[in-house]
């Protein structure tokens, strides 16, 4: 089992991600984990290893990722995937048939095409709903309900949910709080602390950070939830390629320094978008008009680079998308290039016409990365693109 003990690094959290969970490789001294490119171990004798016997298993360069963002986040146990759905995948084998999820109904559209289009036919049911209201998820609880799963903030609104206060109403029935917290990172946001018992990233977006790799992880504190979780990792075998850990790890090494540009960058171009469009027109936590401005400020330490754009028709958010140059027309998000989507017909795709009605996701929504880049260049962009 992957685990992470306190007294490994101290310090803040720059620090803690560039050394924690690491050592210098002892053979040369290496500051860097080496790839360990090996699909078996050695063994000195009939049951006499060096804690290592398949790479499906324990792989060093993926403990090394795995202790590094457990550390980030305030657990005790990492364990990384070959990418966020074979994590989420991965996650969802901790139930059985019969057992119902209630999950957010604005999550990331592969996350509601996994549990509709496959988990549903296995025997496990699910309730969507609006996750702001915590009465609405008290009444969407169930006796046989076992998990509650939400995105903070969600993929593409940007809607907000308190973390605590799903905790308090999780516990109440005994079912297991799973937050997706690839938007905001543990940067800004670290759901354990708020009582969350799994945390799980798509590590593809800014985990990494480079749009060079897919991956996912997942982040527990307790124990035995932790064995279970090791068990699945080995016999399901959605693990991750040494490499793909490796790029990972280096880009865990700059993740506080990109966010804080990357937040610097949303908040500039969201002030800009507001004052272009109008406040109805821009959906960014970090705006005093957003309607959880206050639960942003006292959840997160930062709001991010991922900003929305209700454009009123798909035509005009077609303008926008095929006239930008320094944004790039692309799924996925996080990384340090500045990217542009239409969540509609591309994320979210899979979701059925009425439900991204009823949830407000529209054709006219543009779903904006702003990355690393200068943000004059990034708002000089927008604004030739935007229809006059």
């Amino acid at each position: 089992m992957t685990r992470i003990f306190d007294e490994d690094i101290a310090g803040g959290i720059a620090t803690r991600a560039i050394h924690a969970g690491q050592r210098p490789e002892p053979l040369s001294g290496a500051i860097m984990t080496p790839v360990y490119l090996t699909s078996t171990y050695v063994q000195d004798g009939l049951g006499d290893n060096k804690g290592y016997e398949y790479a499906r298993g324990k792989n060093p360069t993926r403990e090394a990722l795995e202790r590094n963002v457990a550390t980030l986040e305030r657990g005790r146990h990492g364990f990384a995937f070959s990418s966020g759905m074979g994590c989420l995948d991965s996650i969802m084998k901790l139930f059985r048939a019969g057992d119902h999820i209630v999950c957010g109904e604005n999550v990331y559209g592969g996350t509601f095409r996994l549990f509709d289009k496959i988990l549903r036919h296995l025997g496990l049911s699910f309730s969507y709903v609006d996750t702001r209201d915590p009465q609405r998820v008290e009444d969407a609880m169930t006796s046989s309900t076992r998990a509650l799963l939400v995105e903070t903030p969600t993929n593409p609104l940007m809607r907000l949910t308190d973390l605590a206060a799903m905790s308090v109403v999780a516990k109440r029935h005994q079912a297991l709080l799973i937050v997706d917290n690839t938007f905001a990172t543990p940067v800004f946001q670290r759901p354990l602390e708020l009582g969350a018992d799994i945390v799980w990233h798509s590590t593809t977006k800014y985990i990494n950070g480079h749009s060079d790799m897919i991956g996912g992880i997942a982040v527990v504190l307790e124990d035995d939830l932790a064995a279970k979780l090791q068990f699945i990792n080995n016999a399901a075998g959605a693990v991750p390629g040494p490499f793909d850990c490796w790029l990972a790890l280096r880009g865990t090494k700059t993740l506080p320094l990109r966010m804080k540009q990357h937040d610097l960058n949303g908040r500039q171009i969201a002030k800009f978008l507001v004052e272009r469009l109008g406040d109805e027109h821009v959906i960014y936590p970090g705006l005093a008009s957003h309607p959880q401005f206050e639960l942003a400020k006292r959840q997160m330490s930062g709001f991010g680079g991922m900003i929305t754009l209700e454009m009123g028709t798909r035509e005009r958010a077609r303008h926008v998308l095929e006239h930008v140059k320094v944004f790039s027309l692309a799924e996925s998000l996080g990384g340090v290039e500045s990217l542009i989507s239409h969540p509609a017909s591309m994320t979210h795709a899979s979701v059925p016409a009425d439900r991204k009605a009823d949830m407000g996701l529209s054709d006219g929504i543009v779903r904006l990365s702003c990355g690393i880049e200068d943000v004059e260049d990034l708002i000089a962009d927008l604004d030739a693109a935007l229809p006059k």
